[in-house]
C-alpha cells in the first residue's frame, strides 16, 4: 500500500511540476507580447478572478469589470512578475489590489453621509430575519468594509498584516471589522 501511495505522489508531483513549468513558459512569452499565451493564462484564471470579484463587490455586473480592469493590470504589469510566488498568488494579489482601489474611489464618490450610514448599518428591514440565505446571499449584503476582511480572511486566507498592506487598514482595525463581519454572518445564518 505504502508503495501505491508512493507512487501517487510521485505523480502528482510530476504533474504539478508540468503545470508549472508550462506556465512559466507561458508568462515567459506573455512578457515577450505573446498575447495567444495570455489568453490561455486567461483560460486558466479567469473564473477564480472573477469569483473573487465577486465576492469582494458583491454584484456581478462590477465584479465582470472589476476581472476585466485585473486582467489589463496583469498585462501591463507582468513583466514585474518575478516568479518568487506562484503566478495565480500574484494574479489573485493584484486583483484584490484592483477591487479595493475602485472601491475606494466609489467610496471618495459618494457624497450623501445618509448614503454611507446605510451601506454601513444594515437594518432590520433590509434582512430576511425569516428567511435562511445561503452564505452568498449573507456575504452580499455585509458591509463593503467588513465583507472586504472577511473575503480576503476567511475565504482567500490573507493573514491580517497581509491585509493591512493590500488595504491601508490598521492590523486591529481589520480584526475589528472581521469580527463585525463574523458576528453579522453569525446572526444572519
Amino acid at each position: 500500500m505504502n508503495k501505491t501511495l508512493s507512487k501517487q505522489t510521485k505523480l502528482v508531483n510530476t504533474l504539478a511540476s508540468s503545470d508549472r513549468n508550462d506556465e512559466i513558459l507561458l508568462i515567459t512569452r506573455v512578457k515577450q507580447n505573446d498575447i495567444e499565451a495570455f489568453e490561455q493564462l486567461y483560460r486558466l484564471h479567469s473564473a477564480r478572478v472573477y469569483a473573487l470579484c465577486l465576492r469582494l463587490s458583491g454584484n456581478r455586473a462590477i465584479a465582470e469589470e472589476y476581472s476585466q480592469e485585473a486582467f489589463i493590470r496583469a498585462w501591463q504589469k507582468i513583466r514585474l512578475f518575478r516568479g518568487e510566488s506562484s503566478f495565480s498568488s500574484w494574479l489573485y494579489r493584484l486583483t484584490t489590489n484592483v477591487v479595493l482601489s475602485q472601491l475606494r474611489k466609489k467610496q471618495l464618490l459618494q457624497t450623501s453621509i445618509d448614503d454611507v450610514s446605510k451601506s454601513q448599518n444594515p437594518t432590520t428591514n433590509q434582512l430576511d430575519t425569516g428567511k435562511i440565505m445561503d452564505m452568498e446571499q449573507a456575504i452580499r449584503k455585509l458591509p463593503d468594509g467588513a465583507r472586504t476582511i472577511f473575503v480576503l480572511h476567511d475565504i482567500e486566507g490573507y493573514q491580517h498584516n497581509e491585509i493591512s498592506e493590500m488595504t491601508g487598514l490598521a492590523i486591529g482595525t481589520s480584526k475589528t471589522q472581521l469580527h463585525r463581519a463574523r458576528k453579522l454572518l453569525k446572526g444572519w445564518l
